[in-house]
């Protein structure tokens, strides 16, 4: 069977999409996934992700992801988005985000790779619609 790129980004997606709805059900983790950010391991397999989207404080701040694009290169799926955190209702902070996935033809995730650049400019700060 071959699998497409949009397979590939829609496991991504199911991990973006946990980021904002702290459900992390629809995501496929590797038993032994990892994720790294910018250059610190901060998931060490695929349960302590899971229970990280779903329980993790450094997540409950994240009110909407936007701008989201995704192309894949291989078995990796490269994202770029900006990420709105909120906190009463209130905007915060925007980090703009890139991300890798390693997504092999399990269509599961085994790595993330993610860079983060917080971001306070006006043209950032407002809501997604």
């Amino acid at each position: 069977m071959t699998i497409t790129d949009e397979q590939r980004i829609a496991v991504a997606r199911s991990y973006l999409d946990a980021l904002v709805s702290h459900d992390a059900s629809a995501v496929q983790f590797a038993a032994d996934a990892v994720r790294y950010e910018v250059g610190v391991k901060t998931g060490r397999s695929g349960a302590h992700l899971r229970r990280s989207l779903e329980r993790g404080p450094q997540f409950r701040v994240i009110g909407g992801i936007r701008e989201l694009t995704a192309t894949v290169t291989g078995e990796v799926v490269h994202t770029h988005y900006l990420l709105d955190t909120s906190v009463f209702g209130r905007n915060l902070v925007v980090a703009e985000i890139d991300e890798t996935f390693v997504v092999p033809d399990d269509l599961v995730i085994h790595r993330i790779d993610a860079k983060i650049r917080p971001r306070l400019g006006p043209s950032l700060r407002r809501h997604a619609n």
